[in-house]
């Protein structure tokens, strides 16, 4: 099955949120992307309930640098705070992904269509996305194109190994897990020349239970357009 696609991803700034900065108010970026980050830009490239999105390799092509700009976000009395954030600064990614057929969701069988969703998949990145991307939070802007993975030279191409520490990866979701609960995922995060391999989801060891949660009903024929009217709206 078909079902892989590289591109280049690219943005002014980039917020991934520490989740330890994140409870004062004061944001401070990861230095690299979160695998939740990269796949909720896979999302807005594409994404239907028949699939999951996952992440295996992001390549970092540019020098990691951070600014440190003042904001006024929305506080919850009213009107707004000031607050310092410390954003990634020019930053350049590529990246590999594939889906797999969402099994939590026996009631989209008949969606799932070898050729269907990556044909579209493909036509979505030529043009950009079908949402608008974002490199962590709505404040960046992001940009994404077709790439040959691993094409051109990167910043930390010959630098053999660089950790990150302890990271979040990802959220557990019950429509992708069927678990009736959120949850999220933890991993060390170690660069190779310039690649982070992510890990499965279920592959990470460390995880925090959040609080129950159930999956969104779909159905394939109230919710999901079929085969010849996507093609007609695309």
């Amino acid at each position: 099955m078909n079902n892989s696609i590289s591109f280049r991803l690219w943005g002014r700034y980039a917020l991934f949120t520490d989740p330890v900065t994140k409870t004062g108010g004061e944001k401070c970026s990861y230095h690299v992307p979160t695998y939740e980050a990269v796949k909720g830009v896979l999302k807005s490239i594409y994404w239907k309930p028949t699939i999951i999105w996952y992440v295996d390799r992001v390549r970092v092509m540019k020098t990691l640098r951070t600014q440190t700009k003042g904001t006024k976000p929305l506080a919850w009395s009213g009107g707004n705070s000031l607050a310092i954030y410390t954003f990634l600064h020019e930053v350049e990614y590529q990246v590999q992904s594939h889906f797999e057929w969402n099994e939590h969701r026996p009631g989209l069988a008949r969606d799932r269509i070898d050729g269907k969703h990556y044909s579209i998949a493909k036509r979505m990145l030529e043009k950009g996305g079908r949402q608008d991307i974002f490199l962590g939070v709505r404040d960046c802007q992001g940009y994404a194109a077709p790439c040959r993975f691993g094409e051109g030279e990167g910043a930390y191409d010959r630098i053999d190994e660089f950790s990150f520490g302890l990271m979040f990866h990802s959220f557990d979701y019950p429509d992708e897990t069927g678990k009736n609960e959120l949850a999220s995922r933890f991993w060390q995060a170690t660069m190779h020349k310039g690649v982070l391999q992510f890990p499965r989801p279920e592959e990470c060891e460390k995880r925090r239970f959040i609080r129950p949660m159930t999956a969104k009903p779909f159905g394939l024929d109230e919710n999901l357009l079929s085969v010849e009217r996507e093609e007609v709206a695309l």
